[in-house]
């Protein structure tokens, strides 16, 4: 068993420090004050390659796996400055495309999208289902050989500045079918068709990625919209949340190192009483070394998680784990340095506690902590089901 990265793999998680250089922390905040997408950054991982990691050579991407997708986002987070459209975007849209889609749909929509000319987001959440997405009700219906999309997503990361959405939708209600999985469609959907429409929601969370409600309205859909089979999507949907739940531990793992990194600057420098730095007080070194500890153990699961997915297993298990763990410990490990900075802490010079409102939201969202247990309680433990 090794444990040592590739020098490819070395340099793809190095990649953070160097792009940080042009593009830091402040760049990444003031581009969420103002909630503007940060273009410049996304153009410059756009042409290095990253965006389309996941996406064969032939069709723009640099054909890498999951493992390589996590050390970067992880990288970048690192230097406090993740990108969430990387998730929704470049992994659950990108990297679904390329597995799933026809060849028609990958010439059409790779090599534009790795190049960074066009965006994606994903699109499953809506208002009354929620975690449930059995009870998804945005439906597709057949008018001759096309479809006519209607309903309402929620909380979609990036829909304003994405070009397209790959939707999660039903062609077949959930009260007409035998099994409950069965009648799922996925879409590709232009967002500037006609019967699209967007809603901005505000959130008290500081990203450039800002969230959004789509309806649908008679939006005519064709076949050749449609990735992988008419009714029978839920199979693959669900495979391509996993790397959803791995690259939310990346980037809480890289946040919570990043806050931890700062309060060692920070405690090795700051003096209070007797002239000697106030890391060196067990109250703040020890707080400090146990929230360490926890993010590198949920790194190696979430970096598990990443070669497990790539090896074509069954990821659900680890994915959960490594999502479950790397929240925790992202949120303490922000707690932790906040306490470190006291007072200055939470002033917009020092930044700390900026970083809290993300890693705790990602607790919670994009699956809540509650059903990620339950997930580990009944299909990893052989539990009862508890809901």
């Amino acid at each position: 068993m090794d444990f040592d990265l590739t020098h490819e793999q070395r340099q793809i998680y190095e990649y953070g420090d160097m792009v940080a250089k042009q593009f830091d922390r402040k760049y990444w905040m003031e581009c969420a004050d103002k909630h503007v997408f940060p273009q410049a950054l996304y153009s410059k991982v756009a042409e290095d390659g990253f965006v389309g990691t996941m996406v064969p050579e032939e069709y723009g991407g640099s054909g890498q796996g999951m493992v390589e997708m996590h050390l970067f986002l992880e990288g970048l987070s690192n230097n406090g400055i993740p990108l969430l459209n990387l998730v929704v975007g470049a992994a659950m849209s990108l990297g679904f495309i390329a597995k799933y889609g026809s060849e028609a749909q990958k010439m059409r929509y790779l090599p534009d999208a790795c190049g960074g000319k066009t965006r994606f987001c994903f699109a499953i959440t809506e208002p009354d289902a929620g975690t449930n997405t059995i009870r998804t009700s945005t439906i597709a219906k057949k008018r001759g050989n096309r479809f006519a999309m209607s309903g309402q997503k929620t909380f979609i990361t990036d829909a304003d500045g994405a070009d397209f959405a790959l939707v999660v939708t039903r062609t077949t209600a959930h009260t007409e079918v035998q099994k409950k999985t069965d009648g799922f469609t996925l879409f590709v959907v232009d967002l500037k068709a006609k019967g699209v429409q967007k809603q901005y929601i505000p959130v008290s969370i500081p990203a450039p990625e800002t969230q959004w409600q789509i309806f649908f309205d008679d939006v005519d859909l064709g076949p050749d919209d449609i990735v992988g089979e008419v009714d029978k999507g839920f199979g693959i949907l669900f495979k391509s949340l996993n790397p959803e739940r791995i690259l939310v531990g990346s980037i809480s793992c890289g946040l919570g190192r990043y806050a931890l990194n700062r309060a060692v600057e920070y405690t090795k420098e700051r003096r209070v009483f007797n002239n000697v730095p106030i890391g060196s007080y067990q109250g703040l070194q020890h707080p400090l070394a146990s929230a360490r500890t926890d993010v590198e153990l949920a790194s190696l699961m979430t970096l598990k998680a990443a070669w497990i997915f790539d090896q074509g297993r069954e990821a659900g298990e680890f994915s959960n784990m490594a999502k479950l763990a790397a929240a925790d410990a992202g949120i303490k490990a922000v707690d932790t340095a906040l306490q470190c900075f006291g007072g200055n802490g939470f002033t917009k010079e020092y930044g700390i506690f900026d970083i809290y409102p993300l890693v705790r939201l990602l607790k919670t969202a994009p699956l809540n902590r509650e059903m990620i247990l339950n997930y580990i309680g009944e299909h990893v433990m052989g539990l009862p089901r508890s809901y």
